[in-house]
C-alpha cells in the first residue's frame, strides 16, 4: 500500500514557526530538536468541509505530550489554530485535508542530547496535504512484527512522539511480506497496534480493543468507543492475544489517516470470510456521519 505522489501537492505551502514557505524551499534547523534527537510530539489531523475534527482532544494530547517532556513556550491552542487557518488557507484548502502538527523542543545554541542547552522556546511545523483517507476499504493486510511496543517505562507510547523508529522497523517487514501493515504485540505478547493504527477485532457481537499501554490513546479509538456507548452496541477493552485475533470475527483499524478499514488477512489467514463485516460497515458509516456534522469551524 504505496501511496502515490497527488498533483495538487506540488506547489504547497508549510508553515514553519508562522512563516509560510514553498515545499521545496522550506527548511528546518540543524540545530533544531527534531532533527538532532527526533524530540517532538505530533498530531495528525483531517478536515471535512471547513472543520477539523476532533481538533479539541489532538490538541490536548498534543499539549499532554509537551508538558510530558517538559517543554518550554509551547505555543497557545489560540496561536496554534490560528496557524492552522492561515495554512489552510494560503493553500485554498477546505476538504479531503490530511495535516501534520509538529511541536519540537525547539532550537538549541549547539548540538547535544542536554535540554538545557534549548533556550529559544518550542519550533512548530504544519503540513497540510491534499490526502484522502489512505486504507482500502475493501481489506488491509497485515503480518505480525517480530519488533515489539515497549513498555511505559521504556518509551511511554502515550508520549505521542516523532521516535517511531520500531514503527519504522515494524514497517520495513510488512513491505518485505508484500501486506499493508504491521501488527504489533507488547512484551507480554498481547496485541498493542499496528505499526500506523489502532486495531478492534469483533467476536460474537462484542466490539474489543487492545488496552493503550503499549499504544497511543487515539482519538479516532476513542470515537469508535464513544460511537459503541451511544449506539449500545457491547464492546470492552481487554487484552487480546494473536489467537484471539486469527479467529475473530471480524477486524479493523482506526486512525486519522485512514478513518476505518477492514482488516482481511493476518499471517497470511483470512479472518472470517475475507470481506469487510457487518459491524465494521456499521460503525465506518456512523464515523462518516459524525465527521459530517462535528468539527472546529477552521476555514
Amino acid at each position: 500500500m504505496l501511496q502515490t505522489f497527488n498533483e495538487k501537492n506540488k506547489d504547497l505551502l508549510v508553515n514553519i514557526n508562522s512563516e509560510l514557505i514553498h515545499r521545496d524551499q522550506a527548511g528546518v534547523s540543524p540545530f533544531d530538536s527534531s532533527v538532532q534527537n527526533g524530540d517532538a510530539v505530533w498530531e495528525g489531523l483531517r478536515l471535512y468541509d471547513g472543520r477539523i475534527f476532533k481538533l479539541e482532544a489532538h490538541l490536548q494530547r498534543l499539549k499532554r505530550g509537551a508538558a510530558a517532556l517538559q517543554y518550554e513556550g509551547v505555543p497557545s491552542d489560540e496561536k496554534l489554530i490560528d496557524e492552522l487557518r492561515r495554512t489552510l488557507q494560503a493553500n485554498s484548502m477546505r476538504d479531503h485535508v490530511h495535516i501534520r502538527l509538529t511541536l519540537s523542543r525547539g532550537l538549541k545554541y549547539t548540538s547535544g542530547l542536554d535540554p538545557r542547552i534549548n533556550q529559544f522556546g518550542c519550533s512548530f511545523f504544519i503540513l497540510a496535504e491534499h490526502k484522502s483517507p489512505v486504507y482500502d476499504k475493501t481489506g488491509v493486510t497485515l503480518i505480525t512484527s517480530s519488533f515489539r511496543r515497549p513498555p511505559a517505562d521504556v518509551l511511554d507510547q502515550n508520549i505521542h512522539s516523532c521516535n517511531q523508529l520500531t514503527s519504522i522497523l515494524a514497517k520495513l517487514q510488512a513491505n518485505a511480506a508484500g501486506v499493508d501493515d504491521a501488527l504489533m504485540l507488547d512484551l507480554n505478547g498481547h496485541v498493542a497496534e499496528t505499526n500506523a493504527t489502532h486495531i478492534f477485532i469483533v467476536e460474537d457481537d462484542v466490539v474489543r480493543t487492545p488496552y493503550t499501554t503499549a499504544c497511543p490513546e487515539g482519538i479516532t479509538r476513542d470515537t469508535v468507543l464513544e460511537l459503541c456507548r451511544q449506539h449500545d452496541i457491547p464492546h470492552e477493552v481487554a487484552n487480546i492475544g494473536i489467537a484471539e485475533v486469527y479467529r475473530a470475527d471480524e477486524m479493523f483499524c482506526t486512525g486519522t489517516m485512514g478513518e476505518l478499514a477492514p482488516v482481511t488477512q493476518v499471517d497470511g489467514r483470512t479472518i472470517a470470510d475475507g470481506r469487510c463485516g457487518s459491524m465494521t460497515e456499521r460503525l465506518s458509516d456512523l464515523y462518516t456521519a459524525l465527521t459530517k456534522r462535528e468539527g472546529y469551524v477552521i476555514v
